[in-house]
């Protein structure tokens, strides 16, 4: 001990696995002490470790076992199950018991052999075994004794015990035995028998209703048939359980017949409450049980799959607004060719205006309730025999991320339980579109798609800052479907109503045109066709299809090659299908282009031809699924052209990305890009493009690369790069400002597009055009409130007024003074407003929902600002997914137009580092520079060669011959009175 502190013993003190040296008051108890041998000390010592073990032992004993009961009796072993099981049986036959000697008086003798005493008694000492186990469980011993469990035990086990003990029966409290029924819900759970949450519900509000039921029919029964004490019990009478019942069920039903009635004081004051009670529970149970079970029945079937009849599945975002706007785009109600069933698979039970919808449609619409997470609820739409699946998204939810995750999941549970159903989503922003490639089984070729709203709508919007009236025309091509009951009343729209009858149809184009240059076939088709092919689509082998757009007079059409036609109707199309050099080369009229049947068309290919066209035609089926395609591009491999080809840049600065796509620039700082109107730097600024953009630090991010990379994609040369100024929080956009810093000439602006200082500040006087960008606001519940910032800047832009000098072509206003009754002109800046919801267009355009105008709220687009491309709204894409389901080429073609263009490298680059990254190979550019690009071209200045007395045709084939411009649009004025030189498509 010489060793040891003072103070201190070295005495371990086992705690676990745990040794400490603890500080004891002196003397230490292994010290020695008067009359105390060494021998002695070491015996006490070990007498003390042999107390300390049992100690331990016992507890960790009693551990384990009050662990076990309450594993047990929460039915998690075997053995507990069947112990909860029979409790609940048991109680049930308890209750049983009691109604038959409910027949008998309240007391009597047993003289008699009552058969039923012995059985009740034995079930009452499992009761009172299964109390112990409950007790010994317990972790509040006190809060034991107040649980419900309890209670009923504690007025029906002693009863029954002394009525064996006395033979004298005495039903008392007996009927609490009803309220086991609690029970069940939870015991169901255990069991794993109920499983949804409306069953669950079920059974819970069926156990509460019915154990009150019967457990106030025992107590009404109980206090009747013995009268109150006060008076010697004189005022009773004999009423049966079954009248009981009877008279709880007329009481809480509020219909009271008076036929059976309460006597004594204690039945009528019990009454009094239960009255209050009854009919609270009557009424919101009763009818809550009946929806559920009607519900059940209703949308909890299966679907039968019916031979020869196609039908989709559509689930998601199933609302009243996003299933209206898809049956009105879906639905080809002027035709009435209705041959689609559509199967609605929701994971919530449809509103009251939501059934109505589902009734109007009902021939042609049905309603599951489920998930598509649940294997089980696909096979009850039956996915696999789907012609496809179709996911919604809300595209106004403030959590776009969870939005767009849960999607994906319900394509991973779709496609690992049917990997050949086809899958059509929508997805609300473009970097979640990563995901979808890496889902096994994802494959296009089978026609999935992924409509990004981010992706398209910004651009739309984009290209409208070059091309103004591209997004009307490219609605009105691609997604708007007009009304025939619309054209009619419409009739002062007639110039805007006259191409909405054509659309992008694609059809397989006629083996005759082998050989022929795209310009070649394209004239052809126009002149002795009647259509207009603006887009083919190659397939290249590994390298899967390809989509290109007028392209080079280099490229020779091969066989088996789809053309992408703007036409009124399928039968039009498939004339350039059936087009043959020996038969048709003489037909002046396109309606007698028919199929031919000569020796040309009929001759026998050799094994080698056969074999060669089904490799051009067909995918291999154990090849990998193709994750994604070209679009606009065509690969390296096939392309013959030299750089020398390629429209070269004279800035020495110009450098583009490593896929050839877009413009590059080392990342910008900052600090660099943010403008300073103190230093004139924006004074420069002329032809550009001036973006305002709303949020805050806390705002969801819009995603502003998708509005950038059409802007600066490589088939525009440097010089034709406009400047692009951010103006908004400054917060904001720094948290944009890193998926961007690596594009040439953006500028940002600390500012608010609400504030005419702030939009001087950037020479919005001639910016080339002004766009205003909606976002998602967490706080803006009403439709009608999400556009209040972005309509409110756009009337505060028009307001703006700028003098000028003389007329320009630009478009002008006129205003007449009082003191100058000479005409003054202001430039009128250009703009194109995003809206959430396209029913707000009338807050920026008066006539667009007056009713004058004869147009209605969903043909808002016929209004000024659509059809001149003022205004864009995102219910517009809402169309598309009808559009992607009869065609999902167009989606394809629609994404290179809007987007300038991808690639699987491009796509691969972004989603393994989420930016562009630069490249010194020169070879690798020819390949995407050469892919075309949209313009808006004046024809007197632009095509010399074009007179005014040129009709369109004319115009086509100069512009196509001559300069190998593909033209599909004008963009000319509006019919007088047209003050403000307002611009139709």
């Amino acid at each position: 001990m010489t060793g040891t502190p003072s103070g201190y013993s070295k005495k371990p003190i086992i705690l676990g696995n745990l040794f400490l040296l603890t500080r004891c008051n002196p003397p230490s108890p292994y010290t020695l002490q008067k009359n105390q041998t060494w021998r002695e000390i070491g015996k006490n010592k070990k007498d003390t470790h042999q107390l300390y073990r049992k100690k331990q032992s016992s507890i960790l004993w009693k551990g384990a076992f009050h662990e076990r009961l309450q594993m047990m009796l929460s039915a998690q072993t075997f053995v507990g199950r069947v112990l909860v099981i029979l409790v609940f049986l048991m109680s049930i036959g308890s209750l049983i018991i009691y109604i038959i000697n409910c027949a008998s008086p309240i007391e009597y003798f047993s003289s008699f052999p009552d058969e039923t005493l012995p059985v009740d008694m034995g079930f009452n000492t499992f009761f009172l075994f299964y109390f112990g186990l409950r007790f010994l469980a317990a972790d509040d011993k006190l809060k034991f004794w107040l649980e419900l469990n309890s209670i009923v035990d504690f007025f029906t086990i002693p009863p029954v015990c002394a009525s064996y003990y006395l033979k004298r029966n005495w039903l008392g409290f007996r009927f609490l035995r009803a309220l086991r029924l609690l029970e069940l819900p939870k015991i169901l759970q255990f069991l794993k028998i109920t499983k949804t949450s409306n069953s669950i519900k079920l059974v819970k509000l069926l156990a509460v209703f019915l154990s009150t039921w019967l457990t106030s029919a025992g107590f009404i029964h109980l206090v009747e048939n013995s009268g109150d004490p006060w008076i010697n019990y004189d005022n009773s009478q004999f009423l049966s359980y079954f009248e009981c019942l009877y008279l709880i069920m007329a009481t809480m039903s509020t219909v009271g017949y008076g036929d059976v009635v309460a006597k004594t004081c204690l039945g009528r004051v019990s009454m009094i409450f239960f009255i209050i009670g009854g009919l609270v529970l009557f009424a919101n149970f009763i009818p809550e049980i009946a929806d559920i079970v009607e519900s059940n029945k209703k949308y909890e079937g299966s679907y039968t799959v019916v031979k020869g009849r196609k039908y989709i599945v559509v689930c998601g975002n199933i609302t009243l607004e996003s299933v209206t706007a898809f049956l009105r785009d879906f639905l080809p109600q002027d035709t009435g060719d209705i041959c689609t069933e559509i199967l609605f698979l929701g994971e919530s039970l449809p509103s009251l205006e939501l059934e109505a919808v589902f009734n109007c449609y009902s021939p042609y619409t049905t309603f599951f309730h489920g998930s598509a997470l649940n294997d089980e609820d696909l096979k009850r739409v039956q996915m696999g025999s789907a012609n496809a699946c179709l996911i919604l998204a809300d595209i106004c939810s403030s959590e776009p991320y969870t939005e767009d995750t849960s999607n994906i999941m319900r394509v991973l549970s779709i496609k690992n339980h049917y990997p050949n159903t086809r899958v059509i989503i929508q997805i609300i922003q473009s970097h979640n579109k990563v995901y979808l490639p890496n889902i096994p089984n994802w494959d296009w070729r089978i026609g999935d798609s992924i409509i990004c709203f981010a992706e398209l709508k910004l651009g739309f919007i984009a290209q409208s800052c070059l091309v103004p009236g591209l997004s009307t025309l490219l609605t009105s091509l691609f997604v708007r479907k007009e009304s025939a009951e619309v054209k009619r009343k419409s009739m002062r729209h007639r110039n805007v109503l006259k191409g909405s009858a054509y659309q992008v149809m694609t059809y397989k184009l006629s083996n005759d045109f082998v050989g022929m240059s795209f310009p070649e076939v394209c004239r052809l088709c126009f002149v002795k066709l009647n259509l207009v092919l603006f887009a083919v689509e190659f397939r290249f082998g590994i390298h899967g299809n390809s989509i290109l757009i007028n392209p080079s007079a280099k490229i020779m059409l091969h066989r088996n090659v789809m053309g992408f036609f703007i036409a009124k109707s399928m039968a039009e199309v498939k004339r350039a299908h059936f087009y043959c050099k020996a038969c048709h080369s003489d037909i002046d009229n396109p309606k007698l282009i028919e199929k031919c049947h000569c020796r040309s068309k009929l001759r026998r290919r050799t094994i080698t031809e056969k074999l060669k066209a089904r490799r051009e035609t067909l995918c291999v089926p154990d090849q990998d699924p193709v994750k994604s395609r070209s679009l606009g591009v065509l690969p390296p491999s096939s392309y013959a052209a030299s750089a020398s080809d390629v429209m070269g840049d004279k800035n020495s600065d110009a450098m583009l990305d490593s896929t050839g796509m877009f413009h590059w620039c080392h990342a910008v700082s900052l600090e660099k890009a943010i403008l300073n109107p103190k230093k004139e730097a924006t004074s420069d600024l002329h032809d550009h493009i001036v973006v305002c953009v709303f949020g805050d630090a806390n705002t969801t991010l819009i995603g502003l690369r998708d509005f950038v990379m059409p802007l600066r994609a490589s088939n525009f040369i440097y010089e034709e790069l406009r400047d692009i100024v951010f103006v908004g929080s400054l917060e904001y956009l720094k948290r944009e400002w890193g998926f961007i810093q690596n594009f040439p000439k953006l500028w940002l602006y600390q500012g608010s597009a609400l504030s005419c200082a702030d939009l001087k500040a950037v020479n919005i006087r001639h910016c080339a055009m002004c766009a205003i960008l909606s976002y998602s606001s967490k706080s803006s519940s009403s439709p009608i409130l999400v556009d209040t910032e972005s309509i409110l800047a756009t009337l505060n832009i028009r307001a703006m007024q700028f003098k000028c000098s003389t007329v320009s072509e630009e478009a002008v206003g006129r205003v007449r003074t009082l003191e100058n009754q000479s005409a003054l002109y202001y430039k009128r800046i250009p703009i194109i407003t995003e809206l959430k919801s396209m029913s707000n267009a009338h807050f920026i355009d008066q006539s667009a929902g007056s009713s004058g105008s004869q147009i209605p709220e969903q043909e808002l687009h016929l209004s000024t600002p659509f059809s001149s491309g003022a205004i864009f709204s995102d219910n517009f894409l809402d169309s598309l997914l009808s559009t992607t389901y009869c065609n999902h080429h167009v989606l394809a073609l629609l994404q290179t137009l809007v987007t300038g263009g991808t690639s699987p490298e491009l796509e691969e680059q972004l989603a393994e580092k989420n930016e562009l990254s630069a490249s010194d190979n020169s070879i690798s550019y020819v390949a995407p520079r050469v892919r075309c690009k949209l313009a808006l071209l004046p024809l007197w200045k632009e095509l010399a060669a074009v007179s005014p007395e040129d009709c369109f045709g004319d115009v086509f084939c100069k512009a196509l011959d001559l300069f190998g411009i593909l033209c599909f649009g004008l963009y000319r004025l509006i019919e007088e009175p047209n003050p403000y030189k307002n611009r139709g498509v």
